[in-house]
């Protein structure tokens, strides 16, 4: 459909904060109103981009990013169209101010991996059958033994065992099943664990967390009530000399750490580091709460053990969880710590989740024994070791000298800075395409008039397709003349 008048398009007053974004969502509203019918012809790029004022480059960019989505089809030697098959996104009007990114994140990419991804597991490798078979015996027994009544709010006795059997074998931790309690997911560990150490009557209580932490631990220490004071991180982890410091002029509760693979950055805590936390720890007389959220999965040598397996860890409250193993959605988490800490957290318990949930635990412990867990995670071992290398080698292809990624030895997520000048709108473009933009703080490189910010990308939840689309749709973002 040719037509006598040209498209007029305003950008001003739209909210989004680049050129790209602006325009391309423009279109895509003036399609779905039925202002831009299928089968118009757009002005050319050049023209359009002196309409509006912008960078021509911006212009086929757009028109790009929109034919590869199915909006509009490009003629040889005719010009751009809107195309006559639309997507078929089933959008009204109100859903229809989307960013490009959010658009082409939705159409590429399974809709198992279009939540928050900062390190996943990829649920569609879930051993389902496995899983049907455990829960069917789980109901089974819960059934004929008539135990559908209030659980042991420390969790199942039968868990606790196969847990404490994985803690001796696999992660060094002696141990014994009184010192175990069973949890909803490690956010529930981290969140009892600071609701026994708060302490009411004192005013100006610290816990210690990393410069970069993770923010729902943050959150929850601020909701109890403590002060957060962050200590330095570097490429050994915590700054155990800064900590010192801090130890000096601050009454701290607790050090949060996640010493195996920090979050966010992905770094391994040494272990002369760890034994100096250890140390403090029985010096100043403070907790030390190590979440241990990833220690299934490392790739490059054997895990460094946990803080809790180490000499004078009596001050240590252990959190794990079993969910990066499955899916998020499993909810199964455990804290190890001493009694005093272990009965305290029992009695919160009875206030917030008396049933528990028997059936998921009786089900997660007969995979455990049976060995089904064990084997599983040896499996996604490899999987997420190759899509870490394959991650870390498309970053490099595609942005070369403007990326700097030290492939962690472990983990679900890379830890990349950009070697590119930070601009405001990169938060909200990373938002969109679900990778964790909470750390893209512009910095200056020592000795350079460079700025440089980091994003963590979670790989482990995507295929080698996935990868590639997203991030070929970060180098477009990021390296688009505006």
């Amino acid at each position: 459909m040719q037509q006598s008048w040209e498209m007029r398009l305003h950008l001003a007053e739209r909210k989004e904060k680049t050129i790209f974004l602006k325009l391309t969502n423009q279109i895509i509203q003036e399609i779905l109103s039925g202002r831009l019918k299928q089968g118009t012809r757009l002005q050319g790029s050049r023209t359009l981009a002196d309409e509006l004022g912008i960078n021509r480059k911006t212009v086929q960019s757009v028109y790009e990013d929109l034919e590869a989505q199915g909006w509009l089809v490009s003629k040889p030697r005719q010009g751009t169209f809107i195309s006559e098959q639309l997507p078929d996104l089933k959008l009204d009007s109100a859903l229809a101010i989307m960013t490009s990114a959010q658009i082409s994140t939705e159409l590429s990419t399974p809709q198992e991996t279009a939540i928050k991804n900062d390190g996943i597991p990829d649920t569609r490798l879930i051993p389902y059958e496995l899983f049907s078979r455990a829960y069917r015996h789980a109901l089974i027994k819960v059934t004929r033994q008539q135990i559908m009544g209030y659980g042991d709010p420390q969790g199942a006795l039968e868990l606790r065992q196969a847990l404490l059997n994985m803690l001796s074998m696999e992660r060094f931790i002696q141990t014994t099943i009184q010192h175990i309690c069973v949890v909803r997911g490690s956010q529930m560990g981290i969140f009892l664990a600071a609701r026994v150490l708060a302490k009411p009557q004192v005013q100006g209580q610290v816990i210690v967390v990393e410069q970069w932490s993770y923010p729902p631990a943050v959150e929850t220490f601020l909701s109890n009530h403590f002060q957060i004071v962050r200590v330095r991180l570097d490429q050994h982890g915590l700054d155990t000399e800064h900590l010192t410091e801090i130890l000096k002029n601050h009454s701290v509760a607790a050090v949060y750490t996640t010493p195996h693979h920090q979050y966010p950055t992905t770094v391994s805590m040494s272990m002369d580091r760890r034994l100096k936390l250890l140390e403090l720890s029985k010096t100043f007389d403070f907790y030390i709460i190590e979440d241990d959220y990833d220690h299934e999965f490392h790739y490059d040598s054997r895990p460094i053990p946990p803080l809790i397996s180490l000499p004078a860890a009596e001050k240590v409250i252990h959190i794990g969880s079993l969910s990066k193993v499955f899916a998020p959605s499993l909810r199964v988490g455990y804290v190890v710590a001493d009694l005093e800490i272990i009965q305290a957290m029992k009695q919160d318990i009875l206030l917030i989740d008396k049933q528990g949930n028997a059936i998921t635990e009786l089900a997660i412990a007969e995979l455990m024994q049976q060995g089904e867990i064990k084997r599983h995670t040896r499996k996604m071992r490899k999987i997420y070791q190759h899509r870490r290398d394959f991650a870390v080698m498309t970053f490099q292809q595609f942005f070369q000298d403007n990326v700097e990624i030290t492939a962690p030895a472990g983990g679900m997520a890379l830890w990349v800075r950009f070697n590119l000048a930070y601009q405001t709108y990169y938060a909200e473009a990373l938002s969109h395409l679900q990778i964790d933009s909470e750390y893209c703080f512009g910095s200056r490189v020592e000795n350079t008039s460079l700025d440089y910010f980091h994003i963590r990308f979670g790989f482990a939840a995507l295929n080698e397709t996935e990868i590639t689309k997203i991030i070929q749709t970060l180098h477009q973002i990021f390296m688009t003349e505006l």
